[in-house]
């Protein structure tokens, strides 16, 4: 069984990381406040969770200002998008393989 559980990621373990990049892999791009709502998180935690994966160069984010308000959107990366899909498989094997 530890083989089928070494594809698993650290990084999408919790439910915040992992809602963010399932939102990402169907969403061309999201904005900060959609992303938020949708998950329905506070600011501060969306923003630590987001640096995570930004910094593991899993998303991506462009910050730019709309009239005279901040506005971040975030994209998920190709090395991202490659490292969830992987981490899907290994959950869909694992859960394959646990069936009686």
């Amino acid at each position: 069984m530890k083989d089928e559980l070494k594809n698993i990621n650290k990084a999408f373990e919790s439910k915040v990381r992992l809602g963010i990049m399932s939102a990402l892999m169907v969403n061309e791009e999201l904005d900060f406040v959609s992303l938020k709502s949708l998950l329905e998180l506070t600011d501060g935690n969306l923003a630590s969770h987001t640096k995570s994966l930004e910094e593991l160069g899993y998303i991506q984010s462009r910050k730019q200002f709309i009239g005279r308000k901040p506005n971040t959107t975030f994209q998920i990366t190709d090395l991202g998008r490659a490292a969830f899909a992987e981490h899907l498989n290994a959950l869909e094997s694992f859960l394959k393989l646990s069936r009686w």
